[in-house]
């Protein structure tokens, strides 16, 4: 589920931040939204690589883990 990011301009850490956050203040920006669901799966998909999903990468691992 999307969620309305909410800027203070008092908080702006540069002046172009702080002038987004007064024109989103001011209605003449749309705020932007996170959908923190979806980026989580997304990273999630991303933590692992191609090779790993194959045995020869599960050997890999392995492998490298072994004590």
């Amino acid at each position: 589920m999307p969620e309305e990011i909410k800027p203070n301009s008092s908080q702006a850490p540069t002046h172009d931040a702080q002038l987004a956050a007064d024109n989103i203040a001011a209605g003449e920006e749309k705020a932007p939204s996170v959908d923190m669901e979806a980026d989580y799966k997304a990273a999630q998909e991303l933590s692992v690589s191609e090779i790993d999903r194959t045995p020869e990468g599960e050997k890999a691992a392995k492998k490298a883990t072994k004590q």
